[in-house]
């Protein structure tokens, strides 16, 4: 294994010991098999590469303040998975066996696990793509499950600093009923353009509104929407078009345990100037707060230079869980 100076990783690709990969053909799954190679031979004219075919996943395994390692919700990943399988016409992959190929995975690379304390964690990707060739427009008929994983640092290092959105009037980022609410890799390649015309006037992120109306929230171009009301309620995004995260829906339940009420509901956009406290919420950063909203002249400015008060205390119980420093309610965390 190779020298890792953990206080300086980054949210980046690194080659680990192992990914784990599972082929479909002739309507089955194969078995697992741990592999070193990080390349993948496909033909260039297999499905994914024309039509489409792919979907992933993006979770953590963490190692605790007991030493051990743990994985956040596992199965409502696989269970999403599945979700965005059915979408896209390709093989679902069971439950049971997508966590216990997690649980291999993570146990090959346990070394590459950050240590506790340092803020990093393992991050696992799964990945599923079409490698029939093939020209006519079709489903494919064999498909690759590759699942790897990578030790990443703290996304915010010397504290969690508020950013600055930008709301997309001219691109969306799905269509009514289109893909939006799964994880299929063409979301995020339509969101690119956006995200690079918002960075380049020093927008970090993009917030998208509904494709049918663009008069409600829908989501951030690589995150859930969420905000907390001037009296202290939790609202979501609901939408057709937005992706179910797995972080937003363990948000809300964390809201709910600690007495607070929980709306997830259409947002019309005008009612950005009535919330406290606004954020991005996703796997990799769990909260991201935001510190101003721009929507064409007008702007939508919290005020906050620090995390908000509200999103902290959600922020410290969602990781203080994931590192075993709290209690795990609702035994979301699969030891490896």
């Amino acid at each position: 294994m190779q020298q890792i100076d953990w206080g300086k990783l980054g949210f980046e690709f690194t080659p680990t010991r192992s990914n784990i990969r599972f082929h479909y053909a002739d309507g089955k799954w194969s078995e697992g098999v741990l592999t070193g190679d990080y390349n993948i031979n496909i033909s260039v004219a297999a499905n994914v590469l024309h039509y489409g075919q792919a979907i992933f996943e993006g979770m953590k395994a963490f190692r605790g303040k007991d030493g051990k390692v743990r994985v956040f919700r596992p199965d409502a990943n696989g269970r999403r998975l599945n979700s965005s399988a059915r979408q896209l016409v390709m093989p679902e992959f069971p439950v049971d066996k997508f966590v216990e190929a997690v649980r291999t995975v993570v146990r090959d690379n346990i070394d590459y696990v950050p240590p506790y304390g340092t803020g990093g964690s393992l991050y696992i990707r799964p990945v599923m793509f079409g490698t029939s060739p093939q020209i006519g427009v079709n489903a494919s008929m064999e498909y690759e499950l590759v699942i790897m994983v990578m030790p990443v640092g703290a996304y915010y290092k010397g504290g969690i600093k508020p950013v600055d959105a930008m709301i997309s009037v001219d691109y969306d980022r799905a269509a009514p009923h289109g893909t939006g609410h799964i994880k299929a890799a063409g979301n995020y390649a339509a969101s690119l353009l956006s995200s690079k015309k918002a960075k380049e006037q020093h927008f970090p992120i993009v917030l998208f509104l509904d494709p049918k109306t663009h008069k409600y929230i829908d989501e951030f171009g690589t995150s859930n929407f969420l905000a907390i009301t001037k009296d202290g309620k939790y609202v979501t995004s609901k939408s057709d078009s937005i992706l179910p995260s797995v972080t937003n829906d363990s948000l809300l339940t964390v809201a709910a345990d600690l007495g607070m009420t929980v709306e997830r509901r259409p947002v019309p956009v005008e009612e950005l100037a009535d919330f406290a406290e606004v954020a991005a919420c996703g796997t990799a950063v769990v909260i991201t707060p935001v510190g101003k909203i721009v929507w064409g002249e007008k702007v939508f400015d919290y005020g906050w230079t620090e995390i908000g008060p509200t999103l902290k205390k959600l922020y410290d119980e969602m990781t203080g869980i994931q590192y075993g420093e709290r209690p795990d309610k609702h035994n979301w965390l699969v030891e490896c």
